[in-house]
């Protein structure tokens, strides 16, 4: 069972909205009866590996090769902008829309639920998925569907914090990740931190502290259930394996987190900016030593000889290539480290990269503990992922402006021919149109053309 492939009970099959309250949209050709959610080819035999891998580094090869030469004639100003077009923003942008359209479903109550996917396989409001829309495309979702999903979710926390994973449609709060009664041991290390970002960016957008202020003891409570060790890393005990980062919820990452930890630190310093603008100065400071914490702590992940931090200090300690390249996009103080971290990104590029899309671990790496089985080279075991893509090319554009450029040029193409799928292989696509693969994308394509504007 892969992540989220979950029976979705309930009395009632919620009805598709439209991009607005007003207007019912087209489903823009495609079939309202959900079809299969993935074409899977889970044998993979060591010649057609082979035979992918050499193909792939012969592509990258020759269009690195291109795009350097190309490169090497311009100031660095002008392979900045080379980076990012005005075109590849449009496009994502529009193809953002059609997603976002395609994806509502209406709950019982009457809210509009941004679910993960047009297809309707995972028909609820997920908190990281939606978190990861309105960080990334707000201006494409109206303001008051966003406060009415945060309240929706926050309508499921649990006495002792717990944020849940998802709500369904009838109003189901699920907090575990796995199929309805066969949880995969307790809830994942992310959510509270999700939400806290899904208020903040709310606020950022509407400049609406009232309703920080009215969730702020919620948000509280969320944050001091999520596990920290003594140095204050998000920890998970390894004799109590579950889910960590969501998504990774089937790999039994164990011990302090990478990710997870990534996420709190962000969640603790936003947080803290919120409760000082809302005139709470001294709670705002927990949270900064929350964050200071992780700052001083983290480094006992890092792998010098590697020069890579690891994605957990006990099961799976293995390079998590989309947590050091969320540490960059996310601005985690890392010094020289940071460095280490663009240097190793670019040189194994194609050991990460495939059709523009990433994987968690450098290929032929798979995980070394599982929740459940997972195919090796499929879904969160070597698949190719649209949501860490645009992590990597803003932490490729500096120093290998060439490289970003490659990426980038890849992932829209292959968008464009194939569509967007929640991952990728060779021989192997799941679930189309799903809409993170194409709003975390554009989200830092829009900062890259930002700063370099700027």
């Amino acid at each position: 069972m892969s992540r989220r492939q979950y029976p979705q009970a309930g009395p009632t099959i919620p009805r598709r909205l439209a991009a607005t309250d007003s207007a019912r949209l087209p489903l823009f050709g495609r079939d309202p009866n959900p079809r299969p959610a993935a074409k899977e080819t889970q044998s993979r035999t060591s010649a057609n590996r082979i035979s992918r891998m050499r193909a792939r580094c012969l592509l990258c090869f020759f269009l690195t090769a291109g795009a350097m030469s190309a490169a090497a004639c311009r100031s660095p100003e002008q392979r900045q902008v080379a980076v990012v077009s005005a075109d590849d923003i449009a496009w994502l942008e529009a193809e953002a829309r059609r997603q976002l359209a395609g994806c509502v479903i209406e709950a019982r109550d009457g809210t509009p639920l941004y679910t993960p996917d047009g297809q309707g396989h995972y028909a609820a409001l997920w908190t990281r998925d939606f978190a990861y829309m309105v960080e990334n495309a707000h201006d494409l979702i109206p303001a008051d569907r966003v406060r009415r999903g945060i309240l929706y979710l926050l309508a499921g926390q649990r006495e002792d914090g717990c944020i849940p994973d998802r709500v369904q449609a009838d109003g189901l709060a699920v907090y575990s990740a796995g199929p309805l009664g066969k949880p995969l041991g307790d809830p994942p290390t992310d959510n509270s931190q999700f939400m806290v970002k899904l208020v903040a960016d709310y606020v950022r957008a509407t400049g609406d502290l009232d309703f920080f202020r009215g969730v702020a003891g919620k948000l509280v409570r969320a944050m001091d259930f999520a596990p920290r060790s003594r140095d204050g890393l998000v920890t998970i005990d390894p004799a109590r394996p579950h889910s960590p980062y969501g998504f990774t919820d089937t790999i039994a990452k164990t011990g302090e987190l990478l990710f997870s930890s990534l996420l709190y630190w962000e969640a603790s310093r936003r947080l803290a900016s919120l409760f000082e603008k809302a005139g709470d100065a001294a709670r705002g400071g927990e949270f900064e030593a929350r964050a200071a914490s992780i700052e001083r702590n983290l480094v006992s992940l890092w792998d010098e000889k590697v020069g890579m931090f690891m994605a957990a200090s006990v099961d799976c300690r293995q390079i998590d290539i989309w947590g050091n390249a969320y540490a960059v996009y996310a601005g985690f103080p890392l010094g020289p480290k940071r460095e280490r971290i663009i240097h190793y990104l670019a040189g194994n590029y194609s050991r990460v990269i495939y059709r523009g899309q990433v994987r968690h671990l450098p290929e032929p790496e798979v995980w070394g503990k599982t929740l459940i089985p997972v195919a090796p080279e499929t879904y969160q075991n070597g698949a190719y992922w649209g949501t860490a893509s645009g992590w990597i090319a803003f932490a490729l554009k500096e120093r290998r402006p060439d490289l970003a450029a490659l990426l980038i040029r890849a992932l829209i193409t292959d968008y464009k021919r194939r569509g967007a799928y929640e991952c990728v292989n060779a021989g192997y696509e799941k679930l189309r149109d799903y809409v993170v693969s194409v709003v975390n994308p554009l989200g830092a394509l829009r900062r890259m053309s930002l700063e370099r504007d700027d």
